[in-house]
């Protein structure tokens, strides 16, 4: 073999080899190596005599070798320092003497976390378990049909190399589940970019409404720690970036303020749960862009409204967004099939992954409190309990028609018009709380003219909000027929400005004015109405659904594609999850991909190298 030529630098016929061979081989890093990164295996043809076998390895520049396997001819060759394990398989599989050659691939104890609440996890292992805790329906699944995690697992759960930051409501950066993965870049592990009516803009990140820290242990709560849930990377660094308020909501300007400071403290993945509709947003488009200009990979959800995202008037954003460093999540459920509620698109949405009776951290214990019946008929006969109820108006209608549920028109639900011009219609309430944060949730249908204004308004203690009270909300020259408004706000006032030990008085009230000449409209009915409150602590989990939940599950497999793979540009990481996920048929026509996210598939996968060319010594 004195002519042996040597292939110096991979090219496209070694590509093709790994690319289609059942022994393809990849580069991986050291503290996860697939594979021995200094030997390979040499499989001999039938008949090659021992002299041969050697003289072929020394050939090729084998420091040394060994036989293995009684007489099947396999020999395990050292290779010289300056021999990688891709170019010594090309060469040596090209050799006549040669049957095949293969990496010394590692194998490792199969990693199962002990987390107590694992066996719920059905996206990382779905054996066709019960979810215990969900609502959603199937909350049993199909034994298989999951991000094959576990695959994943065995060959690397260390990301803590990788900073993810989560851009959403905050993090309870306290959870025994996450507290040794968050980010240690300041003393509140990320910053604050949401204003509240309680907090301010300050600068704390903690999760207000539970959101946040919900995607955050779907990505990284810690796994193998004897504590709750397996986060998708058990390991990886979580950056709090809070740009949604205590209702979920966030603007333009904090959404970009968020992503700015993520990316100028080094997250190399952004996780986005979530989105809204409406017209292209360019300043939202243009911090996309400069993630994308610093190599940072952002993963999004498709939205909740089931729809199509490509439809000109049901677009989604961030989700439409086309940059090449975006991936777009739609959320599966435990038949994987498309859920009920996931918003789709063969052109804006890439891949689903499991979105419906996810278990992840929660910030701490809810509580809901409620005195409220709807009424329902044209004529209600007794007021709820509780409710003080006024009216002033110049016309004499009093107050045996006014009900919490109520102001202005009984006829919104049938019967005679009563609406009144130049009223004013008040119903309040005191609600004693306890707890860290309180939001009201109401229902309303309104159907008010020009000059006409529906508020609600509260206070901390006791007494007629619309003397002393904080405006939290109003409609105002609305007419919205029949539709229902939902209506949300903040009234953690109620609790931070209380002078006493809990439960703390809270007044809400809600309020009809209706204008002069305004005759012809139907007022204002509320159909629902609640108070939920939050009460810190560190060791809470919950079940929820949602693409924001299946957005994560993708943020996890990009932070594991990354930790495995340290030289990939993003545009790698986001071909790997592409291209390296499942088909499956519940998204065909559905995602530009038709692919679910699969982590081994992700982590796997060989993505093709550029500027390489082949040279022959």
């Amino acid at each position: 073999m004195k002519n042996m030529q040597r292939i110096s630098l991979l090219g496209g016929a070694l590509l093709a080899l790994l690319q289609t061979s059942a022994m393809a081989a990849t580069t991986w890093n050291v503290s996860g190596a697939r594979y021995a990164p200094d030997e390979v295996l040499v499989q001999f043809k039938t008949g090659v005599s021992a002299a041969a076998r050697s003289q072929t390895v020394r050939a090729y520049g084998a420091q040394s070798f060994q036989t293995v396997g009684g007489r099947n001819s396999l020999v395990v060759a050292t290779l010289t320092p300056d021999q990688t394990v891709e170019s010594a398989v090309a060469a040596y599989a090209n050799d006549p003497n040669v049957a095949y050659a293969q990496p010394n691939y590692i194998y490792h104890a199969s990693a199962v976390p002990n987390d107590p609440q694992y066996g719920q996890l059905w996206a990382a292992k779905n054996n066709a378990q019960i979810v215990t805790s969900g609502t959603y329906l199937p909350k049993q699944g199909i034994a298989g049909k999951d991000m094959n995690l576990e695959a994943a697992w065995n060959i690397n759960t260390d990301c803590s190399s990788v900073v993810i930051a989560v851009v959403d409501s905050g993090i309870n950066y306290n959870s025994t589940d996450l507290i040794n993965n968050m980010w240690t870049g300041n003393a509140k592990h990320g910053q604050n970019f949401a204003y509240d009516v309680a907090t301010g803009a300050g600068s704390d990140p903690m999760d207000r409404a539970g959101h946040g820290t919900h995607v955050a242990g779907t990505i990284a709560a810690q796994g193998n720690n004897g504590i709750g849930v397996a986060g998708v990377c058990w390991t990886a660094k979580l950056m709090a970036v809070r740009v949604l308020d205590a209702t979920g909501s966030g603007s333009t300007s904090s959404i970009i303020a968020g992503v700015n400071y993520a990316v100028t403290n080094g997250a190399k993945i952004i996780n986005m749960s979530l989105g809204g509709g409406g017209g292209y947003d360019p300043a939202f488009a243009s911090v996309i862009t400069n993630a994308q200009n610093n190599g940072v990979v952002v993963v999004v959800a498709a939205g909740n409204e089931n729809t199509n995202n490509d439809g000109a008037s049901t677009p989604s954003w961030p989700c439409n967004f086309t940059h090449p460093n975006l991936i777009c999540v739609a959320a599966l459920d435990q038949n994987y099939a498309l859920a009920s509620f996931s918003n789709r698109g063969v052109t804006s949405v890439d891949v689903g992954a499991p979105g419906t009776n996810i278990v992840s951290t929660w910030p701490g214990t809810n509580a809901t409190y409620t005195d409220f019946v709807a009424q329902t008929t044209a004529a209600p006969a007794i007021p709820v309990t509780g409710w003080t109820y006024t009216s002033t108006t110049v016309n004499g209608w009093g107050e045996d028609t006014l009900y919490p549920g109520w102001l202005n028109n009984p006829a919104i639900y049938g019967g005679a018009a009563k609406y009144k011009t130049n009223t004013t219609d008040r119903a309040y309430k005191t609600f004693n709380l306890t707890g860290d944060v309180a939001i009201m949730k109401a229902v309303a249908e309104i159907h008010v003219l020009s000059g006409d204004v529906f508020s609600v308004n509260y206070m901390a203690g006791t007494g007629d909000p619309f003397v002393n009270g904080f405006l939290s909300g109003s409609a105002t020259n609305t007419d919205t027929g029949t539709s229902l408004l939902p209506i949300e706000g903040d009234i953690t006032p109620c609790i931070t400005l209380a002078t006493a030990a809990a439960p703390y008085p809270c007044s809400i009230g809600v309020q009809m004015k209706s204008a002069v000449g305004s005759a012809g409209a139907k007022g204002v009915s509320l159909t629902a109405f609640s108070i939920e409150t939050l009460t810190y602590n560190s060791t809470s989990y919950h079940t929820i659904d949602g693409t924001s939940m299946a957005t994560p599950q993708v943020a996890g497999v990009a932070a594991l594609v990354w930790a495995q793979n340290p030289q990939y540009t993003a545009l790698d990481v986001v071909s790997a999850i592409k291209n390296g996920g499942r088909a499956t048929p519940s998204l065909a026509g559905k995602t530009s991909t038709g692919k679910a996210v699969d982590a081994l598939g992700a982590i796997t996968y060989i993505n093709a190298p550029t500027g390489i060319s082949v040279g022959v010594q």
